[in-house]
């Protein structure tokens, strides 16, 4: 059986988190073109199913297109849906890492 990957990403000017959920990683990378290839190298060696990413102001919209150009389902959620999910599971802390768990 093959195992795919859900991808969640939380976005910010500066910088992206990302949690892996088969591997139960977190990535903290820089929201430039560099870390932008840094992600597509470690998505590259996995079977990715989705990934998805809240929408941050415009932050979020070069990486999205990077990944959908080379190949990925992208889903942008609304922020407010992330918000209240974190909500209705308990969490009551809200971190840059716990938020790209919840989005994933």
């Amino acid at each position: 059986m093959t195992e795919y990957s859900v991808i969640g990403i939380d976005i910010a000017k500066e910088t992206f988190d990302v949690y892996i959920d088969t591997s139960c990683t977190y990535l903290h990378l820089d929201n430039s073109p560099d870390g932008h290839q840094q992600l597509l190298s470690v998505l590259s060696a996995l079977r990715v199913k989705l990934v998805a990413m809240e929408a941050t102001s415009r932050y979020h919209s070069l990486l999205a297109a990077t990944l959908t150009l080379q190949g990925f389902a992208v889903a942008v959620v609304n922020p407010r849906l992330v918000k209240n999910f974190a909500r209705a599971t308990g969490t009551l802390h809200k971190t840059d890492p716990n938020d790209a768990r919840l989005i994933c």
